[in-house]
């Protein structure tokens, strides 16, 4: 009876015996182990860089905005200031205006926001103050404006000039001072509003005035949590529709409500399907390999078989029995695998790693993609195996001895 040990030291001397086949059958397992690894490395670290950077842009809000005019006022500013659970809310209005500075004149987004935009959105001032609700005739740049847009870079005190259209076609313009420099984001994957970098925000107020408006294009908010925000949201959704006379069961319905919303833990969501589903459709071609490796093994064990043939009648008449060339021959086409697995991981591994620096996203590594590798790996040798082993252990003793 042939021990593990044994048959392992048996495995290991066929497979160092031929050095060359045995890399060429275990390039197939290394290809779809290590391509295996990478994605979901790459899929973990998508949705840890997606979340790090929606967090970048709004901490625990909820967007509603207005699919018509006059829809959000301040009564329903107030409603969703007053829902249990909102810590902050900023109306909002945008256009993109024209906007001169010095001689250079472009066409920029301009955001009307109140002072808690900048807790909401989470921004960071390169350099001078956010507006506040005190403020008129004040603005603050997004990093690009100030340092791109125009012939000369607009600093803090400086001026520019902003002309509006009115909804009855007539312009209106406005001189205004930049109070301060937005810092630029590091990264522009996922935008929580508008890109702060090429927008211009000014007092809600001041804009709604110059514009001879009342009502309101969007309400962002801020919950107490990031586990409270889908919960907040609802209540807010079902606070609003009542007030603006849509039926409970159409509170679902987005055709049919006068605004849309969404908030923070839905786009999470989202972004993490979009990842998930994108890493499954490349594993799914990541496998293909380890198909063909697992044919690989199956066929360099069959050609093995036969090579041994004399060997295996040998082995059988002098008493090892049918178990035991099974377990020769499952043992050796199960190392191929693990060592194939072993080398897929760590070529998977320096592949994420490589990747991810490249794209500047998280390093992210779960430490079960280790164990992923070898199972994997294991399985496919065990199973592309079995039907050579069992060849080999079904041979007559006989006929095998007289094998040329």
């Amino acid at each position: 009876m042939v021990n593990i040990q044994e048959a392992l030291d048996l495995g290991m001397g066929s497979i160092t015996h031929a050095k060359l086949r045995s890399a060429l059958t275990t390039l197939g397992i290394i290809i779809g182990v290590a391509a295996v690894v990478a994605n979901v490395s790459l899929g973990a670290s998508f949705n840890q860089f997606f979340t790090d950077e929606l967090g970048t842009q709004g901490s625990n809000f909820i967007v509603i905005y207005s699919q018509d005019v006059n829809i959000l006022h301040e009564n329903e500013l107030n409603i969703v200031r007053n829902t249990p659970g909102v810590e902050g809310v900023s109306p909002s209005n945008g256009q993109m205006a024209a906007v001169t500075y010095l001689s250079s004149k472009r066409q920029i987004d301009v955001q009307g926001v109140s002072q808690d935009a900048e807790d909401i959105l989470n921004i960071q001032l390169e350099e001078g103050n956010f507006l506040t609700d005190k403020d008129k005739y004040i603005a603050v740049l997004g990093w690009k404006v100030a340092n791109e847009k125009f012939k000369r870079n607009v600093s803090i005190n400086n001026y520019i000039d902003i002309t509006f259209i009115r909804t009855d076609g007539s312009t209106v313009s406005q001189k205004f001072k930049v109070k301060g420099i937005i810092e630029s984001p590091k990264n522009a994957f996922v935008q929580g509003g508008p890109d702060r970098d090429i927008t211009i925000y000014i007092p809600i107020a001041t804009m709604n005035g110059l514009l001879n408006v009342s009502d309101y294009g969007g309400i962002t908010a801020k919950t107490s949590s990031a586990e409270s925000v889908s919960a907040v949201s609802d209540e807010v959704d079902r606070r609003l529709a009542r007030a603006l006379g849509v039926s409970a069961r159409d509170i679902d319905n987005d055709d049919v409500k006068p605004y849309r919303i969404f908030n923070q833990a839905e786009i999470i969501e989202q972004l993490d399907q979009l990842a998930n589903t994108l890493t499954i459709l490349i594993t799914l071609v990541a496998l293909v390999a380890l198909v063909v490796g697992s044919i690989g093994i199956m066929n360099i064990m069959l050609v093995t078989v036969t090579e041994r043939t004399r060997e295996i009648g040998l082995m059988k008449s002098l008493g090892f029995k049918k178990t035991d060339i099974l377990l020769l021959f499952m043992i050796e086409s199960t190392l191929l695998g693990t060592i194939g697995g072993v080398l897929g991981v760590l070529f998977g591994a320096v592949a994420s790693y490589a990747v991810q620096s490249y794209l500047s996203i998280p390093h992210v590594f779960p430490p079960y993609l280790i164990l992923l590798g070898f199972s994997i790996a294991f399985v496919v040798g065990l199973v592309a195996g079995v039907y050579p082993a069992n060849k080999a252990a079904s041979m007559n003793p006989v006929e095998a001895l007289r094998h040329e």
